[in-house]
């Protein structure tokens, strides 16, 4: 198949134009994939609300019903319905070479058995540690996983004996069964699929940064750092697993004189607000684009993630390393992955007050190292790994084993 144009259907649990960093990583692939001269079809749930907008070229938006308060996310059944309404799309589309699965809910349930019913291959890219992220929206998450894999084995009984199991780790066994390849965004990821049997050996391929911004973010940066108190910025969905709430409080600990910008949105912004109520240093940018977004990243003199055991890569310090900002980072796996230009938040593995504690005196030394001059350097390796050409290069010959053998 090497050189053959390929049409490569992506399915994701959420649509595109949404917010969220899978959804992100998935708009670049396609760009880069179609650059490269194949054709993607995205199929993914209709949006609703305010942002809701229509279908790309080609793309399938699937009957849905919203699934959050702002109407941001939405879910597909997947059922008999869905599946011939999709296969009614499909009809007047190029024939499908290969499936390539980016959801770890619906999507995936949908993805697999349309797969499966036109004898098409599938690649699985994993973005999900399905249990850390559910323990960290609710405290009743093993009777949340047992209905998962309950409502998993439901959806894909057609395409096997189910696997067994009740966990997290047995859930992405589950909708694994059906894949010729699986991907993790990050080699922690990657380790720790193959050590709980997800599958094996599981691809590492990084979500990569979109090359022509990336140079348009660098060229347009200034040469020299603007004089002033050190930037940080933090970024992500304002939700329990992202620790913003506790970042916010050690920063208010901490006493550092520094100016905070927070980009994104989410259900604990007002929580968020009230703990830095009153500082004249903290901005709440809201949502960005991708471009103003990646600027504020290459404008700060630090990134910092807070987020433990949740993120399968943690996009944004690989944002970060690749325009030449250094990161805070709570998460070692993280850490490890980015392998210095950084500084690393200690107890981890400890309670909230020792991670607390680790975060107050991590801000203050990066606050000092950032004054004096001293902050680290991202390692040059990561930021030349991180494009996305190259990511997309490394995900076409996944494409081309699996449709050789």
């Amino acid at each position: 198949m090497t050189g053959t144009a390929m049409h490569v259907v992506f399915f994701g649990d959420q649509h595109l134009d949404s917010l969220g960093g899978a959804q992100v990583s998935m708009r670049l692939q396609r760009q880069f994939l179609e650059r490269a001269g194949h054709t993607v079809t995205v199929v993914a749930p209709r949006m609703h609300g305010s942002r809701a907008s229509a279908a790309g070229v080609g793309d399938v938006d699937l009957p849905s019903m919203p699934i959050t308060l702002d109407r941001e996310y939405s879910m597909s059944w997947p059922g008999r319905a869905t599946d011939r309404f999709l296969d009614r799309a499909m009809t007047h589309r190029p024939p499908v070479d290969l499936v390539h699965v980016q959801a770890d809910f619906w999507g995936a349930f949908i993805g697999h058995r349309f797969a499966a019913r036109h004898g098409v291959p599938v690649v699985h890219t994993m973005h999900n540690r399905v249990d850390v992220g559910i323990a960290a929206v609710t405290p009743l998450h093993r009777p949340v996983l047992s209905v998962l894999n309950l409502w998993r084995r439901s959806a894909l009984r057609a395409l096997g004996e189910p696997v067994g199991g009740r966990d997290g780790w047995a859930y992405l066994r589950g909708i694994a069964i059906g894949a010729s390849a699986v991907t993790a965004p990050s080699t922690h990821f990657a380790r720790r699929l193959e050590e709980h049997g997800v599958f094996s050996p599981v691809d590492v391929v990084w979500n990569g940064i979109d090359d022509d911004i990336r140079e348009q973010t660098l060229s347009a940066a200034p040469a020299e750092r603007a004089p002033g108190r050190p930037r940080l910025v933090w970024l992500g969905r304002m939700s329990p697993e992202k620790r913003l709430l506790p970042f916010l409080q050690a920063f208010v600990a901490s006493g550092v004189d520094v100016d905070l910008e927070i980009i994104g949105g989410g259900a604990q912004r007002a929580a968020a607000e009230k703990i830095v109520a009153g500082m004249p240093h903290v901005r709440f940018a809201g949502t960005l684009s991708y471009p103003q977004t990646l600027a504020r990243i290459a404008a700060a003199d630090a990134l910092v993630q807070t987020s433990i055991g949740f993120e399968t890569q943690g996009m944004t310090p690989f944002e970060a390393a690749t325009l030449g900002t250094p990161s805070v980072i709570c998460d070692p796996d993280i850490a490890a992955e980015l392998g210095g230009g950084l500084w690393a938040v200690p107890g981890a593995a400890g309670t909230e007050d020792q991670r607390r504690a680790g975060l107050i005196d991590t801000l203050r030394r990066a606050a000092s190292d950032i004054a004096s001059g001293d902050a680290p350097m991202p390692v040059q390796q990561v930021s030349e790994a991180f494009r996305q050409s190259s990511r997309t290069a490394a995900m076409i010959e996944i494409y081309e084993r699996v449709l050789a053998s």
